[in-house]
């Protein structure tokens, strides 16, 4: 997290580590603000690569599941990086910035990720690099967000996945009362502050919560190469496109869409567990006896005590038994309905 940005946000009472916003003082009533009300929060647990150059997008085109070329400046997209075996390496939130495309994935693994596609760079005129210094995210959500933001100026995009900009800041309509505001370490200050009178601020784990329930998958260092994007869902929330042409693990991706079954999804669940589950922990079920039958993806704190996660299961399993965490015997999973269809 850019460190002027993260003392800015001491002074407002965040409680942080070195790489998210921990909590303003109060985590249950954030999370209970976050279900109900209407939060701004600092997900400093995110970073941005910034793709700058005359074919940059020739080269994302080249590496990820979707189709760069849709990017005009009115529109983001989720997408992933793959190995050639069609398992994820990374997921990504991506909009333009001019004529550079920025990159969104989680802190744990930019330095790792912008290492990687510099492998691929070669003779391209491309570069990759980080934007902790030039760009910072704000989240806002909930009830109030919309007119909020418009009062101070900002056009909400028509459309989810929609972006508007000014000179200020991007805004990326990410659900009906959820947006992403990215803006400048100038302006972020300004806009904190005046979002902050009116929504209530919350730590780094309530957006982590909030794209739990909103079914979008975050691939975390537990999970790279664990899953083919359909596992999580990638394809019902248009983060690839099977028209478009070759990239790593493409033709496992393609396969799987047009001749494959799948036979495991992501679900979004409840666990009244004490000790909170991790990315990577198995999930056990009674058809598979003592074999796991899938793993935690993603998983956050909820309101009102427990955890919701994001896991991705055997469909015979989640059809036929209940889940457990950890072990067969471990705490039951309760399924909860996505905000999207399952197939």
């Amino acid at each position: 997290m850019n460190p002027d940005w993260q003392n800015f946000l001491a002074q407002q009472g965040a409680t942080s580590s070195p790489d998210f916003t921990q909590h303003f003082g109060d985590p249950a009533a954030e999370l209970e603000s976050t279900a109900h009300g209407t939060i701004v929060c600092a997900p400093g647990q995110f970073s941005t690569l910034r793709a700058s150059g005359a074919e940059a997008q020739t080269f994302l085109q080249n590496l990820l599941s979707n189709d760069i070329r849709e990017l005009d400046g009115s529109r983001a997209q989720w997408s992933s990086f793959n190995s050639a075996k069609g398992r994820m390496l990374a997921t990504f939130l991506i909009w333009r910035d001019g004529e550079d495309y920025l990159l969104q994935l989680p802190a744990a693994l930019a330095g790792a990720m912008q290492k990687k596609l510099g492998m691929y760079v070669l003779r391209a005129k491309v570069k990759i690099s980080d934007t902790d210094n030039e760009v910072i995210s704000l989240g806002i959500s909930g009830p109030d967000a919309r007119a909020l933001l418009q009062q101070h100026g900002l056009v909400i995009p028509e459309q989810t996945m929609g972006v508007t900009a000014d000179a200020r800041a991007s805004l990326i309509r990410l659900g009906d009362n959820r947006f992403q505001l990215n803006t400048t370490p100038a302006h972020a200050p300004g806009l904190w502050q005046t979002l902050a009178l009116q929504a209530k601020p919350a730590g780094s784990p309530c957006w982590d919560w909030l794209n739990i329930r909103a079914g979008i998958p975050v691939i975390l260092p537990q999970t790279q190469e664990q899953f083919v994007p359909q596992m999580a869902n990638l394809d019902l929330i248009g983060g690839i496109n099977f028209k478009k042409g070759c990239y790593p693990g493409q033709e496992i991706v393609a396969r799987m869409h047009y001749l494959g079954k799948l036979k495991r999804r992501m679900y979004l669940a409840h666990v009244a567990s004490e000790a909170s589950p991790q990315p990577g922990d198995e999930v056990f079920s009674a058809d598979m006896g003592e074999q796991a039958s899938g793993m935690i993806a993603n998983s956050a704190a909820a309101p009102g005590g427990g955890y919701d996660v994001l896991a991705v299961v055997q469909t015979a399993s989640q059809e036929t038994s209940t889940l457990h965490l950890a072990s067969p015997h471990g705490p039951a999973l309760t399924l909860l309905p996505l905000p999207y269809p399952l197939p």
